[in-house]
């Protein structure tokens, strides 16, 4: 278990998590709408919102060596038999039906089987804990932790703060209690999908005022992030076969195995668009190349 101590002393070193952002560049589902300890932005009817949120620091249920962040795939597709979602073993290093199917449409050189290929790519999610600053939305969630499941779009964010672009352009670590920076999230709807590119970190400013009593406290109630990497969180090889097949339409499914996605085709359709930034091209090339 990390303690806050370490967490204050070590906080100004951003190269465990630049190192651990070049690693996940290299090829490698969670948080149900019914797990209350995720938080959700609202949104008006015609797609707008906007919130302040605080990305805090790995949990210290997760140990010193831990990210603030962690991250998951998933696929999301509809085929003849009904809706594909779910989360990938490559998340955890693991060999995916859905991944190997995606190879050997690729490796086929066929156009179309390739575009095929891009529709049921992989999905990339991140999780991390935040403090809800403010949520015009739902004012009663401000001033308490939650899980937040984000894309690629907000990571980009994260990552251009760590790493400005421009000499005039202090660093800043988005994570930390006393140096980091409130995040103004703004979405808009954008050719009918959620659109991000408007958000923006704040002025570096300590949350509390660097009350370390407050913070510590703060901390102490962020949740564990490893516990989305176990691999109870993800169904087993065959069940996953059995269900692409199903979906596909290549096999029945079998009776006795339980594989049936509750999920219902309006819940389908709101899959988190934002996930689907992700492009594992270079995965399948990677895979063609091996």
């Amino acid at each position: 278990m990390s303690s806050f101590a370490n967490l204050k002393r070590e906080r100004n070193s951003l190269s465990k998590l630049n190192k651990a952002i070049e690693s996940s560049k290299q090829p490698a589902e969670a948080g149900s709408r019914d797990d209350t300890r995720f938080w959700q932005p609202t949104v008006d009817k015609s797609g707008n919102g906007m919130a302040v949120i605080r990305f805090l620091p790995a949990p210290p249920l997760d140990g010193d060596d831990a990210l603030p962040w962690v991250r998951v795939f998933s696929h999301g597709f509809q085929g003849p038999g009904g809706w594909y979602i779910e989360n990938s073993l490559t998340t955890i290093n693991e060999k995916d039906p859905v991944s190997e199917y995606n190879s050997t449409l690729w490796n086929s050189g066929v156009e179309a089987n390739k575009e095929i290929a891009r529709k049921q790519k992989r999905k990339l999610s991140h999780i991390s804990n935040i403090y809800v600053v403010s949520d015009p939305g739902n004012p009663e969630n401000e001033g308490k932790v939650f899980l937040y499941k984000y894309g690629k779009k907000i990571f980009d964010k994260i990552t251009e703060a760590m790493n400005p672009e421009f000499q005039d352009e202090k660093e800043v670590n988005p994570f930390d209690f006393w140096d980091g920076a409130n995040f103004k999230l703004k979405i808009r709807k954008v050719e009918g999908y959620r659109n991000y590119d408007k958000s923006e970190f704040a002025s570096p400013s300590a949350l509390f005022d660097g009350d370390d009593t407050k913070l510590e406290e703060l901390y102490k109630k962020e949740y564990s992030l490893q516990e989305f990497l176990n691999k109870s969180n993800f169904k087993s090889y065959d069940v996953l076969k059995a269900r692409l097949d199903k979906v596909l339409g290549a096999t029945p499914e079998p009776k006795t195995q339980v594989v049936e996605n509750s999920i219902s085709d309006d819940e389908a359709s709101s899959f988190d668009t934002e996930t689907v930034e992700e492009d594992d091209l270079d995965h399948f090339k990677d895979l063609v190349n091996n």
